[in-house]
């Protein structure tokens, strides 16, 4: 177990250094030392400090052996963004189910405000042929019945916030969808 560890952390060393050196190629100080090498790479010969086919042979030596591990750093960094691109795709095909299961659950809840409010109508539907059936009744049974109304239309201005907050919630899903 500790030799697997030791290995990712070698291998973690490697990448970041992989990494710094892809960047480092990619800047303007990596542009201006290529170019100062190459400039005196060309004056050595016509100062005569080194014969031009010998700097032909050790620039195109230097110049491969670079393009062959820049070629393998570019790789390595494409390596670990498709890695990166892959775990976000998963990412969001597992958001677009949560998306379509909350969906699902809005329409339930509003079908079942749907049917709560049809309860509630029955209900005072209910109470009004009650009080038209028993105006005789005594004071303490119309209280009664005003409080049952009274109950009735706060669970009404409930469901309607209920309401309110599913349109809510709906947009936002839309949002995301779109998004």
């Amino acid at each position: 177990m500790e030799a697997q560890n030791e290995r990712k952390e070698k291998i973690e060393v490697l990448e970041k250094i992989a990494n710094g050196i892809t960047w480092w190629i990619g800047s303007i100080p990596s542009l201006i030392v290529h170019t100062l090498f190459f400039m005196t790479s060309f004056l050595l010969p016509a100062l005569k400090i080194v014969e031009f086919d010998k700097m032909l042979l050790i620039l195109t030596t230097v110049v491969s052996l670079e393009a062959i591990y820049l070629a393998i750093f570019i790789q390595m960094s494409v390596n670990k963004s498709h890695e990166k691109i892959e775990e976000i795709s998963e990412d969001i095909e597992d958001i677009q189910e949560d998306i379509e299961e909350i969906s699902e659950d809005i329409e339930e809840i509003s079908e079942d405000i749907e049917e709560i409010n049809e309860d509630i109508e029955d209900i005072q539907e209910d109470i009004e042929e009650i009080n038209e059936d028993e105006e005789d009744e005594d004071h303490n049974e119309r209280a009664k019945n005003v409080m049952l109304k009274s109950h009735v239309n706060s669970n009404k201005n409930e469901i309607k916030a209920l309401k309110d907050q599913i349109s809510e919630l709906q947009n936002m899903i839309d949002q995301l969808k779109k998004g």
